[in-house]
């Protein structure tokens, strides 16, 4: 055993006061022990993952190989333009083997039980054979951009499902209650064999009207004696729910939640439905118990065999391409006039002249949009 030695900043006459000492390595040892020791544990080396190319992604994702899918998702998100041409590449080559699930929008007011509802239906929906694919969209910190909430935490028992896959992502800010590639995510999660889509939002207001073009389904969670409910029959998000579900109908808030589901009903009786062919209807639920979990399943099979056989299923399709296509040019119109050289030059000054009072708010959206065009035709 080799003696200890005191560290260097140690005083040369100093005594037994200093309880510090260093003990030296052996080489190819561990802890001072010889390397020949049983006791001896050497650490396996850190195994980086490789760096995948296009054909890893392809065959991973149609193989349903969950940690490829995470890593494509990963490429989706991502801001890098190298990292956007990659993954618009694989967008167009999974896109033939996406598009067969049925893409259910899940909202609701801050604790109407979002997380706690998806993760009984996806366990009901697992236990009935169903793939079931969970993106959880949580809102961003202002400081990091990164998820605060981490509904993957509060889904515990549906996150170790082997027929489950939970997603979350940060909305990035953006309104609407989804993030900006949550289209793209869902396409590969369907390539990937999942048969649901559960799109959990950020949570309900004015303006998360967004999902509403994304998916198939939109169901409304509510919660029993929060007040006035009438007070959330409201022209916004209520009349773009194909359902609304008073959730929390257990125990003493049974009767509550009756009494809130009638007043839900009546008062939709004046909002035209949100679907062609289809009566938005209120309904309660316990996703504590599980009371109501099948009913709902059962409503959203009839919902689907309905728009279907009238057509309004595939329309409804074909015209979330089309906002899609919408929503991509704005994103890349924005992007191209604040990445644009001359509008960098120009900014500062036309801003220092705004708050200066010398120009109006006007003005300074004629001189920047006037300076970005000129800039295209040189």
């Amino acid at each position: 055993m080799n003696k200890n030695k005191k560290p260097e900043w140690t005083p040369e006459n100093a005594g037994s006061e200093f309880a510090s000492s260093v003990m030296p390595g052996v080489n190819e040892s561990h802890d001072g022990l010889p390397s020949k020791g049983k006791h001896v544990h050497v650490s396996p080396p850190i195994k980086h993952p490789r760096k995948l190319v296009m054909e890893d992604y392809i065959h991973g994702i149609l193989n349903q190989e969950r940690t490829i899918l995470a890593r494509a998702i990963t490429l989706v998100e991502s801001n890098s333009h190298s990292h956007q041409q990659q993954a618009q590449e694989l967008i167009r080559n999974i896109l033939p083997k996406a598009g067969n699930s049925i893409r259910i929008a899940i909202t609701g007011v801050p604790g109407a039980g979002k997380s706690t509802f998806i993760e009984t239906f996806g366990s009901y929906l697992t236990s009935k054979g169903h793939k079931v694919a969970v993106l959880a969209v949580d809102p961003s910190s202002s400081i990091s951009k990164g998820s605060i909430l981490g509904d993957k935490t509060r889904m515990e028992r549906l996150a170790r499902d082997p027929l489950c896959f939970i997603r979350p992502s940060p909305s990035g800010g953006t309104l609407g209650g989804v993030t900006k590639k949550t289209r793209e995510t869902m396409l590969l999660c369907e390539a990937a064999g999942y048969d649901v889509i559960l799109v959990e939002t950020v949570g309900v207001g004015q303006s998360e009207i967004t999902v509403r073009s994304m998916v198939d389904f939109f169901l409304l969670l509510q919660i029993p004696g929060a007040g006035d409910e009438l007070q959330g029959i409201k022209k916004g998000v209520i009349e773009l729910a194909d359902a609304i579900v008073v959730n929390k109908a257990d125990g003493d808030n049974i009767q509550k939640a009756e009494l809130a589901k009638t007043e839900y009903a009546h008062a939709l009786h004046y909002i035209a439905p949100a679907t062609e062919g289809w009566k938005t209807d209120a309904y309660t639920c316990s996703a504590y118990t599980g009371d109501g979990i099948e009913e709902m399943w059962k409503l959203i099979e009839e919902f689907k065999a309905i728009t279907v056989k009238n057509g309004f299923f595939q329309k409804r399709r074909n015209s979330q391409v089309l906002d899609w296509v919408k929503s991509m040019i704005q994103e890349h119109l924005e992007s191209s006039f604040y990445q644009n050289p001359q509008i960098k030059a120009t900014m500062p000054g036309v801003q220092k002249q705004l708050l200066a009072g010398e120009i109006t708010a006007s003005m300074a959206v004629e001189v920047l949009l006037k300076q970005y065009t000129e800039g295209n035709r040189k």
